[in-house]
């Protein structure tokens, strides 16, 4: 199956400074590297969910679907250096390496690269290129990844395994993934990919599976986290539609309202009428 969007190029910048949080959805077709300067990170893969300060290496896995949070923290701004490793880059590394064999499949969803001195004088050397622009100059990006991907095999293997593999994603269980990514807001062709399916064999497994149309059941699924995190949680319209998976305000309040006969904001008053 060819991955959506994927590149042989390879790109290397500095994120725009962060002022205030800001949070989107994201699938990458290749691994990235982060390295945190200042601020806030928080990845979250289906229901588990990580934070990441200044100083940490991130390993962002490709082709996982995660919700991205960026926030300043301690009075500075979010701000970051992104490396987007490229297949090409990688195979030419790993051609002679070893990596390990047997990897748990959570390793990818939790912290894969140790803090180290190295890592941290090699991202921090990156400002003087930065004051140039915020890319890398592309003569100077296959240099920088190949560098960086030697300083990461001496300091974690566990993160070589992840870089060092070259599956393509096959089958998953369709009822699991399902029920741990409904609120993330993706059209069904991403789901299909994401669970190694044709858009026809997933509409077919799905209605095996749910005994009804993925788009009825990601409705329902989505309107009832929302009334939870509305009546449980006691958070606002605002803060709740995005984690609920819904692409704007103004669609989530119409649904809702559909669903339940009442408003979101009248939530409350529902609640005091019972």
């Amino acid at each position: 199956m060819v991955r959506p969007g994927a590149t042989d190029k390879g790109k290397v910048f500095l994120s725009g400074t962060v002022e205030k949080e800001y949070t989107w959805e994201h699938i990458s077709p290749q691994h990235i590297i982060v390295f945190i300067y200042s601020g806030e990170m928080t990845l979250s893969y289906g229901r588990n969910t990580l934070s990441f300060k200044a100083g940490n290496t991130v390993l962002v896995p490709k082709n996982q679907l995660i919700r991205v949070v960026k926030s300043p923290a301690d009075g500075q701004p979010f701000k970051a250096v992104s490396m987007f490793m490229p297949e090409v880059e990688l195979r030419k590394f790993y051609v002679d390496r070893p990596v390990l064999e047997s990897l748990d499949e959570s390793i990818a969803k939790q912290r894969p690269i140790k803090s180290h001195p190295l890592l941290d004088s090699f991202f921090k050397s990156m400002f003087s290129y930065f004051d140039m622009g915020d890319e890398l100059p592309e003569k100077l990006v296959a240099i920088k990844i190949q560098e960086a991907l030697t300083i990461i095999d001496e300091v974690d293997k566990r993160a070589s395994a992840i870089l060092g593999t070259f599956n393509e994603i096959g089958k998953v269980d369709l009822e699991k993934y399902m029920e741990e990514h409904y609120m993330y807001n993706l059209p069904l062709e991403k789901f299909a990919f994401l669970t190694g399916r044709s858009l026809t064999t997933f509409k077919s497994d799905f209605k095996k599976i749910f005994k009804t149309t993925p788009g009825k059941w990601l409705t329902e699924k989505r309107l009832n986290l929302a009334h939870h995190k509305l009546t449980t949680e006691k958070l606002r319209a605002t803060e709740v539609y995005l984690a609920a998976g819904f692409e704007n305000l103004s669609h989530f309040s119409f649904a809702f309202k559909k669903a339940f006969g009442y408003s979101p904001s009248n939530i409350q008053g529902q609640q005091l009428a019972r």
